[in-house]
């Protein structure tokens, strides 16, 4: 592996990026960017905000750096602005309109600097009938459809926390948006703004459901297919002392090895027969339910059934594989997933703790040249 010289972290190593405070998808989408090299800076504001919970806690805002500007007050918007002269991107999440009216919208940006990347991050979108309303995660799925094709078909959606809309349809969208525009910005000198709504990242995650629907592989209701919970060898599976393990074994030499195991192999119906597949849920059910989750977990190691214990939270940095591979890290005694992805050359790691809003003033003042950062508050 090569080793990047002293003070590299990461790929995005020199490129600088400015956070306006907020909470949720555009906090994530800035760790990520801090995690693969970036020099960021958030922006907080005075009396803080954000998540309830204590900031030092808060590891999205792991390996960046704050200061604190109120933008409402009458240098504010000039004092992002100092900083946003000197940067590559600028990450916001407020309503649209917003940042416009605070004096740090996209005109206001790119007359000090064409060559940014102005990353807005939104529920709706910038524009659109619902673009002014306030909604969170769970409505943003709930319209593109990808929430209701999630959970069993006799019960409510099952909710998946905030990760399907907030980080996946937003924060990692928001990233890719960045990243493609700072390429363009660094080969044809020439910044943009990247909208990018949970909304559209949502509904673009189900591309493939999509295309299955069209070709007649998919029915538009829960638990009836193949990937939703619908087959009886794709699902959980309760075990003897309330645990559950996750079924996988959809190709053909994977089942088999799978109903070899459960010892199912003379009495299970055949898997390509649908109209059994109910006795055959039934019997894997029953079978499963013979022993603790620990138990079955011996059974299938080393083996090729695509089956696999479901954790918890506080379980899972102690499997096995995810701790040979350091999936998860401690830092400052907050045990947190580990950047990802991995780079052969410029390899990634969390170099510091969430950051304290206003406690980087100085250091950022001094290492982007914008001394104006040092200056007292003026109301």
């Amino acid at each position: 592996m090569a080793v990047p010289g002293k003070g590299v972290h990461g790929p995005l190593a020199g490129v600088r990026v400015v956070e306006l405070a907020g909470i949720g998808p555009g906090p994530f989408a800035a760790m990520l960017l801090a995690d693969l090299g970036a020099d960021v800076v958030r922006v907080d504001r005075p009396g803080g905000g954000g998540l309830a919970i204590n900031p030092e806690y808060d590891v999205t805002n792991r390996n960046k750096r704050s200061v604190i500007i109120d933008l409402k007050a009458a240098d504010g918007a000039d004092r992002v602005l100092d900083l946003v002269a000197r940067a590559d991107v600028l990450i916001e999440g407020y309503r649209p309109g917003v940042a416009e009216r605070l004096g740090v919208g996209p005109a206001a940006c790119h007359a000090r600097n064409p060559r940014l990347v102005y990353g807005r991050m939104t529920g709706w979108g910038q524009e659109g009938p619902l673009a002014q309303r306030a909604g969170h995660d769970i409505a943003y799925i709930a319209i593109t459809g990808t929430l209701g094709m999630i959970g069993n078909p006799d019960e409510p959606p099952a909710i998946p926390a905030n990760l399907v809309g907030d980080y996946a349809g937003g924060s990692l969208y928001l990233v890719v948006g960045i990243l493609a525009a700072l390429h363009h910005a660094r080969v044809h000198g020439e910044g943009q703004v990247v909208d990018a709504a949970i909304v559209d990242g949502a509904a673009h995650l189900s591309a493939m459901i999509h295309g299955m629907l069209a070709a007649g592989g998919w029915q538009d209701r829960r638990g009836a297919n193949l990937l939703d919970g619908g087959c009886p060898f794709y699902g959980n599976y309760e075990t003897a002392d309330g645990g559950y393990m996750a079924v996988g074994s959809l190709e053909q030499q994977f089942y088999d090895e799978f109903i070899a195991l459960l010892g199912l192999t003379e009495t299970a119906p055949a898997r390509k027969d649908l109209a059994r597949w109910d006795e055959l849920r039934t019997a894997v059910a029953a079978r499963f339910k013979e022993r603790t989750r620990e138990e079955w977990t011996a059974v299938f190691e080393g083996s090729d059934a695509c089956v696999a214990p479901v954790l918890s939270l506080r379980e899972a940095p102690n499997h096995p594989h995810l701790a040979a591979r350091g999936t998860f890290t401690d830092h400052g005694g907050i045990t947190q997933p580990a950047p990802a992805p991995r780079f052969s050359a410029t390899p990634t790691e969390v170099r510091s703790g969430p950051a304290r809003p206003g406690a980087d003033t100085a250091e950022v003042a001094h290492d982007w040249d914008v001394p104006a950062l040092n200056e007292e508050e003026h109301h």
